[in-house]
This record gives C-alpha cells, structure tokens and sequence, in this order.
C-alpha cells in the first residue's frame, strides 16, 4: 500500500511544535498521525533542512553502468548501428531490454537518430579545390551570383529512391564524414534531363535520349543556352556554370564556349552540393512521384508539365537567392567543413 504524503504545511507545523518543545507522542496526538510520521518528518528535516516532499529516484534502471557505457560507445564508434544491433549485443552479455530502453540511453548522451545525408565521396584533392573555391568567392557581391546561370543533368526515376540510412549523432554534426553516405552522379533511374537556372528563373529543360556524349552536349548547349540566357534577360555578361564532367571538359565543348564568348565559372569536382539547382531537382521530383506515374510514358509527361507550372517565386524561395546571401552562407559553411576535414 502505497504511504500518504502529507503536505508541507503539516511538516512545517511538526518542526514548529518540536521546536517548542512538544514531544512525538504530544505532535502526533495535536495533529492526528502516526508517531511514525511525526519521527519522519523530522528525520528529514534534520537531514536536509526541508519539510518538502523530496524527488524520488524513479525505478532502478535495467541496465548496468557498464553496459550503458558501452551502449554509447558502441554507438558513437559506429554511427550506423541499428537498434536491433544494439539489442542483440546487449542479449548477449545477459541483458535483455527493449529497444526503447536503448534508445532512451543514448538520447540522454546526446546521441539521436537521425537520416544520414548523402554527400559525394571526397579525396583529398577534391576537398582542397573545395577551399580554395569556397574562399575565393566569399567577397563576391550579390549582383556577381545574379549573373550566373545554373546548369545540371539529373536522372528522373519512375519509383524514385527513397531509401534512408539513419545515424547515431550528436546536433551539428550531420555533414561529419561518419555521418553521411558517400555518393556518385546518377546512381540509377529511367529519364535523363538537362536544365539550367538563375535567380530570374527558370531556363529550358530537355530529355537527353541515348547515350550522352560530347557532341550531344554541344547541340543541347547550342540550342537552348543562349535562348534560356535571353529569356532570362541575363544580358550578354552572364556567367555559366556546369560541373567537370568529361564531355563538359571535352576541347571541342571548350572550343564552343570560347567562339560564343561565354565566361564559365570555374568549379570545383565532386561538388553538386554546392549547386543550388540540386534544390530545385528535389522539389521538381517530389512534386513528379507525388503524381505516382505507373510508366516512363506518365514520368515524362509529368516531369515537363510540374516543370513548365513552377512559379519563378517558388524557384527563388528554394534558392534563396536574396541579395545572394545562401550562397555566401554555403560558401562560409563548406569553408569551415572542409577546414575541419583536412
């Protein structure tokens, strides 16, 4: 049965009448409780100096401190440990418990489960051109990325890839290399596309059939880049940006920008996290598989219909191109990333 706790006005006034010199059995009889509590109370304020009912310690945990130890070790060494793993290993040494259990441990050391972020694979010298990219064009001014036209292909995928790997990790350290999963361009899908954009808005989107080669790359420049730069009213000074893809690099393509006069901006390899269209190719495939097409047939139709009704404020608002300030932000933050990393 569980104790009666008495309120601290009923302890207050136990101390006072011991304090005047009544003794257990006279407290007891004036208030109507047991000498017992009366022996209580003032053991307790002996002790502690309160009559106030103290915090209880809550039920004695299932786990050792050992083997709560090693729970976050275990978890901290190897971020992509599941909790099932975590439950097994614990089974082993003779401790049973639930998965909640193990999961209450390590949010109270600051370990929460989180879905790691896809980030591309990195050598070292992908990190340092990363830097010197990054440091180089923390002082450009707003009007310079105004001027910049956004280009990118990327692979639609009928069902999508939607798998997730969740990480044990502490706030502010997603992008830690434990943390995320190495990736490479278009691991997959069944529609392939270039498009191109600026702060203005959108340019040209295009279905590239078959195998995409440097020549296929110049005709789909040839036709749509300087029309998507005049749509755009990006003026003859614009600034165009493509990755270091081969057929991008290739001496014929390089010969083509040099006879058109377009400035390209330098980029940095392995660094399509640093392109604000990545953005806007997640929000254009989200909003195509939220459509559920059954076939490539639905997949194109969708894709170029979703395309053409993006609104240029919503392009905006994804890459927060305001006086250009995510991009100097990202810079800022790659910066200081990539600097830990070396």
């Amino acid at each position: 049965m569980k104790n009666k706790e008495h309120t601290r006005q009923v302890g207050d006034t136990v101390v006072k009448k011991f304090k005047a010199g009544f003794g257990f059995k006279k407290i007891s009889q004036a208030l109507n409780i047991p000498r017992s509590t009366v022996q209580a109370i003032l053991l307790k304020w002996k002790e502690y100096q309160t009559t106030a009912n103290l915090p209880r310690p809550g039920r004695p945990s299932k786990l050792s401190a050992h083997t709560r130890r090693r729970l976050i070790r275990d978890a901290a060494k190897r971020p992509m440990i599941t909790l099932d793993e975590l439950q097994r290993s614990t089974a082993e040494v003779g401790d049973s418990v639930h998965r909640t259990t193990i999961s209450r441990i390590l949010h109270k050391s600051g370990l929460y489960g989180r879905v790691a972020r896809r980030k591309p694979f990195l050598k070292d010298i992908h990190k340092k051109c990363r830097l010197k990219f990054a440091t180089s064009h923390l002082g450009d001014t707003p009007n310079m990325w105004k001027k910049v036209l956004w280009s990118d292909e990327t692979k639609i995928e009928l069902f999508g890839n939607n798998a997730k790997r969740y990480v044990w990790r502490k706030s502010n350290t997603a992008h830690h290399p434990e943390h995320t999963i190495p990736t490479v361009k278009h691991g997959g899908g069944s529609i392939m596309v270039w498009a191109c954009f600026s702060s203005a808005g959108t340019g040209k989107m295009v279905k590239i059939d078959g195998k995409m080669d440097g020549a296929k790359y110049r005709t789909i420049l040839e036709e749509n880049l300087m029309e998507s730069a005049k749509d755009l009213r990006l003026g003859r000074r614009f600034v165009f940006q493509q990755d270091n893809d081969p057929k991008h690099k290739a001496k014929s393509t390089m010969e083509w920008f040099n006879n058109k006069h377009i400035q390209l901006l330098e980029w940095p390899s392995q660094s399509p996290d640093l392109n604000p269209i990545e953005n806007l190719w997640k929000e254009l495939k989200t909003a195509v598989h939220k459509c559920s097409p059954s076939n490539l047939t639905e997949l194109e139709l969708f894709y170029s219909f979703i395309y053409l009704c993006l609104k240029p404020e919503m392009w905006q608002k994804v890459a927060k191109f305001k006086g250009a300030e995510y991009f100097r932000k990202a810079l800022y933050t790659v910066t200081l990333a990539i600097l830990k990393c070396l």
